[in-house]
């Protein structure tokens, strides 16, 4: 997990989410650069101190309340930013398609690649548990096909959409699929995840019950503050788009990127720390999460909207990420690392940019 020290509560952890309280509150109604820059920079703390808090109330629970608890927070940021730019300005039918195919694709090949460029650079090779990356693999790949590319070629509805009725299943399958995994993960196959010669508690430590809900207290502030942010700041994203003249698939990868940069700078760290493993736990579980919560939020917050879900991804994409699956299958199915393998996880995160500018 992402928490450096599990029995302290930093500064920043608590002064970020009321700062940013303050912030939205005064600078809510303003258009000016300036203060979407402020929102922006207070949004990220935010972020970053919700799943800090998220993390210290899931090592004090334990398993599987405290992945639960953490895995919620995480998914409650991500719909806030995606609900706030759906309805913001003209409808985007695809931002919840786009959001999803960038953590997919950030995760797989970003997150991957920089964690093994960064672990085997100062360790030269480095090993992790074939089962529990293994794991992660066989449920992201089916849950990632059936949102992603199977609406592309079904007959139902013209396009890459779906009926109603498929939103509903599709949702569904993601959801349970998630909870499946997750029982595997905290009850029935715990010694998957975690580093050779080490035991869940070893994993998590302790953490004293004032600590814990001190925690529990100052997450539900961050939560509340990074859903105002993402109101607040959703037209500024709109605006900053349009005006630099980018695709608007942007707006799904600048809801990623936010989602993300917590775990990657906690991925990163264990990875130079020679702790591949919790590294990949970190990496591989936020797309699998993503997914498996996120899509059928999204599918029932439209359906009550009555807004369309768009949600196939063009052809060169859908390459792409079979691609990316494949080489991730190549990486993760073999125990250890080395450079190489990270090299090739960057150049095709650099394709997936370079295909958003230049389709």
């Amino acid at each position: 997990m992402a928490v450096t020290n599990p029995h302290t509560v930093p500064i920043t952890s608590w002064l970020l989410p009321a700062a940013a309280l303050i912030a939205a509150l005064l600078l809510g109604k303003e258009g000016g650069w300036i203060a979407g820059a402020i929102l922006a920079v207070l949004l990220i703390g935010s972020v970053m101190a919700a799943v800090h808090h998220a993390e210290v109330v899931a090592i004090w629970l334990g398993e599987p309340f405290g992945t639960l608890v953490l895995t919620l927070a995480v998914t409650i940021i991500e719909l806030s930013l995606i609900v706030s730019l759906m309805l913001t300005g003209k409808p985007n039918p695809a931002l919840p398609r786009d959001a999803v195919h960038a953590v997919v694709m950030l995760v797989l090949n970003g997150l991957a690649g920089f964690c093994i460029v960064a672990g085997t650079l100062r360790h030269r090779e480095q090993e992790f548990r074939t089962l529990g990356a293994n794991a992660f693999l066989v449920v992201l790949m089916p849950m990632a096909i059936l949102v992603l590319v199977m609406p592309n070629y079904t007959s139902t509805t013209p396009g890459p959409y779906y009926s109603t009725l498929q939103e509903f299943f599709v949702g569904g399958v993601c959801l349970a699929l998630y909870l499946v995994f997750l029982f595997v993960q905290t009850v029935r196959h715990q010694d998957y995840f975690l580093p050779s010669g080490e035991t869940d508690g070893d994993a998590l430590g302790k953490v004293s019950g004032r600590l814990g809900a001190m925690s529990a207290g100052l997450l539900l502030l961050s939560l509340v503050a990074v859903v105002l942010l993402a109101k607040f700041l959703s037209p500024h994203i709109e605006q900053s788009i349009a005006a630099m003249g980018a695709p608007v698939k942007l707006a799904g990868v600048i809801v990623a990127v936010i989602v993300l940069l917590p775990e990657s700078f906690a991925a990163l760290n264990a990875a130079r720390s020679n702790r591949l493993q919790t590294s990949i736990n970190l990496a591989l579980g936020s797309a699998v999460a993503c997914i498996g919560l996120t899509i059928p939020s999204v599918v029932t917050i439209s359906i009550w909207l009555g807004q369309p879900l768009e949600l196939g991804i063009d052809q060169e994409n859908t390459v792409l990420l079979v691609l990316s699956f494949l080489v991730a299958m190549l990486t993760y199915g073999q125990g250890r690392t080395n450079l190489l393998s990270g090299f090739v996880h960057l150049v095709l995160l650099a394709s997936y940019v370079f295909l958003i500018f230049a389709p």
